[in-house]
């Protein structure tokens, strides 16, 4: 083992390969997807969060993706531009921009979706349910910070938000 590497059990060192294959294995068919089109992963994170917290401002979705606004505004263009975000005056203060998928971005998110809830359905198809919980706890766990503080707030898609 390198000089540089924290000292760490075997387990611990194939829980970290196992989760840079399966990163690689769960975004493998939205990158091709969105390759087809010029789109990057970056696009990706935006059409997902719009399009699960439809009409959530600019400000949250860089609080959710810890971004500068700098590369949010050159995305943000792409995806305006090509018709799959539009974004509105907010409705108290008009500086606020509040964004939502159009049509062509919903269709988008959807196909980028599928492939990636089909894999979730087939590693989960044989665990039981307290298996699947321990999945969304350790995953949670991995993240600095609860990964759901702060979003109650926002509007969830198909809460008549």
């Amino acid at each position: 083992m390198p000089e540089h590497a924290p000292e760490s059990g075997v387990a611990d060192l194939a829980v970290v390969e196992l989760l840079f294959f399966a990163y690689r294995d769960f975004t493998a068919d939205p990158d091709a997807i969105l390759g087809e089109i010029g789109f990057g992963r970056a696009h990706h994170r935006v059409i997902h969060f719009v399009g699960s917290r439809p009409g959530m401002s600019v400000a949250d979705l860089l609080d959710i993706l810890r971004i500068t606004k700098q590369s949010l505004a050159r995305v943000l263009k792409q995806l305006i531009d090509g018709g799959y975000i539009r974004q509105t005056a907010g409705p108290e203060d008009r500086r606020q921009r509040r964004l939502f998928l159009t049509v062509e971005g919903e269709r988008l998110r959807a196909e980028l979706l599928s492939p990636q809830l089909r894999r979730i359905d087939r590693a989960f198809a044989t665990m039981r349910e307290d298996e699947r919980r321990a999945v969304g706890e350790f995953l949670t766990r991995m993240c600095d910070h609860d990964p759901h503080a702060g979003l109650e707030a926002l509007p969830q898609k198909g809460d008549g938000s």
